[in-house]
């Protein structure tokens, strides 16, 4: 099912975890437009709610997260200090419930078990929380103890994501990122004996030096430690943006069609062993609630990535943090002194952003429906939107252009991704996207 096209698997687009991207965002938009948006979540509506920590005990190389080294440990306790304060002034003004809370970074575990706890309880303490809510974290294994998990699961923690990227040693070298496959399946054994029974995997391809052979003993190695999900990205090298990934010599990575064969190796593996793929970079079980979703066409896609998350309003606290309501995306302020500077006067750190005007947010819904369903009727969700289907044509015009290459199929205003297609869904989306001209994009593939 697998068909390599040199000139689309090396194109650059968007990833579209929202529209318009992240390179769309203006300092027009800010601290007032967040408070605007705050004030209108009802009471009762459901929210989710995503916690930064821009701090890890170690950079690696590829790394493209807003975080950096921790340094001095104070910067953790002041850190928390004005996330608190943050999470202080958005629940004065927020009265929606919150039904998912995901701690990223950086690397959550940065904190030690007593801020951990402490940051929990005051999520609690401030925000309605509901009952079943799901509350997951990313870790980092080389850093991720036994006290962490048992304060993780305390708190409610019940799904971890673990950063893993490769068990090959030599390409662990190459990114900056020394972990033994014993380390990691520690902290998932460590995880799972405190009651953290829903375990996450993220996987890369395309990295230095990798080759097939790599991904096949990767992922031979993940089936090991029994993932419910695997989450298969293809690393993008934009040292231009991210100065920490010059230290990866850009001569040692795989080309367009080495990485094309990397993910089609990687799908196929994991389908064999049972996992549902799940959009273009996501693996689950069938019984997990990504699997099912994705059956039942409730598949999503935010910041966190292909989710089976129902919310539409999801609220960053932290520095670097992105909101995103209905007609409107809000990024904290990246620096954490200047972060810290804003919360401790009394002020929202949004600095920037952009606001989604009608015609955004039914692009938007056709990008994602198309990320997570491969098919759309495109007339239909415009009617439903009461929007006019004229201003479309010219996104029609570019998929009907794509269809020579046997990626997408196109009939009238129904838009299909075939199973060869599904690669480069992204490129098909990308036909809707009026803004794609802007910004440094990872490859198609």
């Amino acid at each position: 099912m697998h068909r390599y096209v040199p000139e689309l698997a090396r194109c650059a687009v968007p990833r579209y975890t929202s529209y318009p991207t992240a390179a769309e965002f203006h300092d027009g938009v800010g601290a007032d437009a967040q408070c605007r948006a705050l004030d209108r979540v009802g009471a009762g509506e459901p929210v989710s709610l995503y916690v930064h920590i821009p701090y890890c005990r170690e950079i690696c190389w590829y790394c493209g997260c807003n975080t950096g080294a921790v340094g001095r440990e104070d910067r953790l306790r002041t850190y928390v200090d004005a996330l608190m304060r943050e999470i202080e002034l958005v629940s004065a003004r927020m009265k929606g419930l919150v039904s998912r809370i995901h701690f990223g970074g950086g690397s959550p575990n940065v904190l030690d078990p007593a801020n951990f706890t402490a940051l929990a309880t005051g999520l609690r303490a401030r925000f309605a929380v509901a009952a079943d809510a799901e509350w997951a974290a990313e870790i980092d294994p080389r850093h991720f103890t036994a006290e962490h998990a048992a304060a993780f699961a305390a708190a409610g923690i019940s799904r971890i994501s673990v950063g893993v990227q490769t068990f090959a040693p030599h390409i662990q070298v190459r990114i900056g990122r020394l972990q033994p496959r014993r380390m990691v399946a520690q902290a998932i054994a460590d995880a799972r004996a405190a009651g953290i029974g829903r375990i996450n995997l993220d996987l890369m391809y395309g990295l230095p030096g990798q080759s097939l052979e790599d991904i096949a003993a990767t992922i031979a190695t993940a089936l090991t430690l029994a993932p419910d999900r695997i989450a298969m990205f293809g690393y993008a090298h934009l040292p231009a943006a991210l100065p920490r990934q010059r230290r990866i010599d850009a001569a040692t990575l795989p080309g367009a069609e080495a990485r094309f064969w990397q993910s089609a190796l990687a799908h196929d593996m994991l389908v064999e062993a049972g996992y549902q793929a799940i959009g273009f970079d996501h693996f689950a079980r069938p019984r997990d609630t990504l699997a099912i979703a994705a059956r039942a066409g409730r598949l999503r896609r935010n910041f966190q990535g292909f989710t089976d998350d129902q919310a539409h309003i999801l609220i960053g606290v932290g520095a670097s943090a992105i909101s995103q309501y209905d007609d409107l995306l809000v990024q904290n302020e990246k620096h954490v002194g200047r972060y810290r500077l804003r919360v401790g006067n009394g002020l929202l750190p949004g600095v920037r952003g952009i606001v989604r005007r009608a015609d955004d947010r039914l692009r938007a819904e056709l990008i994602e429906r198309l990320l997570c369903d491969s098919a759309i009727d495109v007339a239909a969700i415009a009617a439903a939107r009461g929007r006019d289907l004229a201003a479309l044509q010219p996104a029609l015009d570019r998929v009907a252009a794509l269809t020579r290459y046997g990626i997408a199929e196109f009939d009238g205003t129904r838009v299909r991704v075939t199973p060869q297609g599904a690669p480069y869904v992204r490129i098909v989306a990308a036909a809707f996207d009026v803004h794609r001209a802007a910004g440094s994009f990872s490859k198609a593939v």
